[in-house]
Parts: C-alpha cells; structure tokens; sequence
C-alpha cells in the first residue's frame, strides 16, 4: 500500500502568499477547457461506483479523512470549514483541523507541544490569523509558534486525504464520523 505524501489543500491566493516567487504549472495548450471549474458538476451527473445508504452523509459529501495507528476518521469539510479550528482524538492522538483566513485552506497538526496536549482558540480580535494555545503560545497558519514559550518552534502537520465521502468509506470501511 502506497503511504499518503504530505500536501497542502490552499487556494491559490494563499498559496501565492506564502511562495511569492512559486511557479505555477501552466495548462497543456488546446486543452484549457479541461481546467475550468465545472468538472465536479459533470462528475456529480454520473452516479458513485458504490453506496453506502443509511448514513447521513451524503456519498459525494466532501470529506477531509485522517488515519492514524490503524484508526480512520471522516470530517465533513463543510463542517471543518465552519467550525475551525476542530479538535478530536485518533488513536489517541489530539489533532486540530484548521482553516486559514481565506475561509477555504485547510491544514491538519498535532495539537500537541512539549509532550503535553494544547487547547488552541482562533484569535478573533487579532487582524492577523492566528491560534492562540492554552499555554501562552501563538502560531501561525503554518504551524509555527511566534509567541510564546515554544516561539521558533512548529506543530507536526498530520497527513489528510480531501475525498467524496463514498470513496474514503469504501477504503476505509470501518471509519468514524467526526459529527460535533
């Protein structure tokens, strides 16, 4: 079985952000069409390879999936989207879902530092995007302390599959549902 690589899941403006000087894959030319934004709406006509009914998650709900020691775990982006940051446990790990300011990046981390757990608040009175910890420390979007007793130090990024929900349940049969 493949090991899932580490990525990001940005929009382009943040990413263009934080690589200014980043270069961009350019369409292969004629195909420019095959680019556009209305690929999921013609996948959606199609129906899903398999189902799983009973649920109430839809089978093309987006999911961000997380799988850590043998446990998997679903969480509906919508839900990660509004409610970020989102924590919970996996195998007895602490993660934290969190959205950055453009309302559509997602990064995963260890909601740990030090060997101990971290609550972590977004900073509604700071312009900035930030997370705020239950120990005085303050971190970035990208998972760095730059305040704090763990200044200069960052979280672990935890690696997450974007996916329609019936493709990871149909891997991942005995996943759970963050439902919060």
């Amino acid at each position: 079985m493949l090991e899932l690589a580490p990525y990001d899941e940005l929009t382009f403006g943040l990413w263009k952000t934080g690589s200014p000087h980043g270069m961009v894959l350019a369409p292969v030319a004629g195909r420019e069409k095959d680019y556009d934004d209305g690929w999921e709406k013609e996948v959606a006509k199609y129906p899903v390879p398999v189902s799983f009914p009973g649920q109430w998650i839809k089978d093309r709900d987006v999911i961000l999936g997380i799988e850590i020691g043998g446990q998997a775990r679903a969480f509906p982006l919508d839900r990660v989207l509004k409610q970020s940051p989102v924590e919970d446990k996996i195998a007895g790990i602490p993660v934290a879902l969190v959205t950055g300011k453009d309302g559509e990046s997602v990064r995963v981390f260890r909601s740990q530092w030090n060997g101990s757990e971290i609550e972590l608040y977004r900073d509604s009175q700071s312009a900035e995007w930030r997370l705020i910890d239950s120990r005085g420390n303050v971190w970035n979007f990208e998972g760095c302390a730059i305040t704090g007793p763990a200044t200069g130090r960052g979280l672990e990024k935890i690696n997450f599959l974007k996916d329609f929900w019936f493709d990871w349940k149909n891997y991942h049969p005995q996943t759970t549902v963050y439902s919060r």
